[in-house]
């Protein structure tokens, strides 16, 4: 597997695309990569800059990351308080002596 592209290379790389209006396939001809890479990192830039809306943004993507370890740790501090609860109650219920 060939090393990724620096991100600054990629960036230049779809601002060629969008300024000079080219097709992706002779821009990615002249940059000597595939054009099918370039077109995944256009529609990736497209994506992340609310130019199309079909598509998960990076901002989108880590928020949702954020979310779902916020709500696994909400979750297991709920089993470990309803643990302790019945513990607790355990006690304070009148059994047979």
């Amino acid at each position: 597997m060939p090393a990724p592209f620096p991100l600054e290379f990629r960036q230049r790389a779809v601002d060629l695309v969008r300024s000079t209006g080219r097709p992706v396939s002779q821009v990615a001809e002249e940059l000597g990569i595939s054009d099918s890479g370039l077109r995944a990192w256009v529609k990736k830039a497209d994506r992340d800059d609310g130019v199309t809306a079909d598509g998960t943004t990076a901002a989108d993507r880590d928020e949702l990351v954020r979310l779902r370890r916020e709500l696994k740790v909400a979750k297991m501090e709920i089993e470990i308080l309803r643990r302790a609860a019945a513990y607790f109650a355990k006690d304070q219920v009148p059994g047979p002596k």
